[in-house]
């Protein structure tokens, strides 16, 4: 009777093993965002400048690495937005005046002349002049943000901004009295003067800033660039404003750059 004997290893046949299916994509959890640390802020009163209280904002609004290159780009945009562009001259055509030649081509000794119209003439055409033109520049929307926030950092990582509580009153529109307040802070012409941004220019403080010519400027918030915050020596503005502009320049953020703790 003949027997089942079994075959050797090589010869046996491979066993296809199913291969599971890749794992779908969507069902993969999704890598949590990873947490934007805060800066602190001490909130001071003015003109007094006693700490009141503390703020919290994004590391990513108030402590940014320095970029000196978008600041640079962001200040000549800004520069070349300022310019008029309204210088204009007159050219041959457009003076008034006779196409008669001046004196004969030849004969005379000197130089070969046309009509009066002609540039080498007083009163007539200018070669080469200016016209009206547009001396504005393009500049990206989120690399101005970035530049903004980035000036506000620089400040911030050196101590030169001051941010002020709201609505900023003084007792007296004196620019003498407010003058020496400022010095003894070390915010006036000594340390190279400050800027105060506000939403709201009060009649006293307009008057008292309008007598303060080398210690420090009044601005409102509309009326700040980014070349603002790299002249003055200090920044002191309202915590409001602060807010407003932060949440203006924050278009390069995925998300909504949120207001201070």
């Amino acid at each position: 009777m003949a027997t089942e004997t079994s075959l050797p290893r090589s010869h046996q046949p491979p066993i296809h093993r199913p291969v599971p299916p890749p794992p779908n994509p969507t069902n993969v959890p999704r890598r949590p965002a990873p947490l934007i640390p805060n800066v602190l802020t001490t909130i001071y009163s003015f003109p007094s400048m006693e700490p009141k209280s503390f703020a919290y904002y994004p590391a990513n609004q108030l402590h940014l690495p320095l970029r000196r290159d978008l600041l640079h780009r962001a200040i000549v945009f800004e520069g070349d937005a300022t310019r008029q562009g309204t210088a204009s001259t007159k050219w041959r055509g457009d003076v008034h005046g006779s196409g008669r030649k001046i004196r004969p081509q030849k004969g005379t000794g000197y130089a070969r002349l046309g009509d009066r119209m002609s540039p080498s003439i007083r009163g007539g055409g200018v070669a080469f002049g200016p016209h009206p033109r547009d001396f504005s520049t393009d500049l990206p929307r989120k690399m101005y943000d970035l530049a903004w926030r980035t000036a506000l950092s620089y400040r911030y990582r050196r101590g030169q901004l001051v941010v002020l509580d709201n609505d900023i009153e003084i007792e007296m529109n004196e620019p003498r009295w407010l003058a020496q307040i400022l010095n003894w802070n070390h915010l006036g012409q000594g340390d190279g003067g400050s800027l105060l941004v506000a939403r709201k220019l009060e009649e006293n403080i307009s008057q008292a800033f309008a007598g303060l010519e080398g210690h420090a400027k009044l601005k409102s918030e509309e009326d700040v660039d980014v070349k603002d915050l790299l002249k003055a020596g200090r920044i002191m503005i309202e915590k409001r404003s602060l807010d407003a502009l932060l949440r203006k320049h924050s278009s390069d953020l995925n998300r909504k750059a949120p207001s201070a703790v």
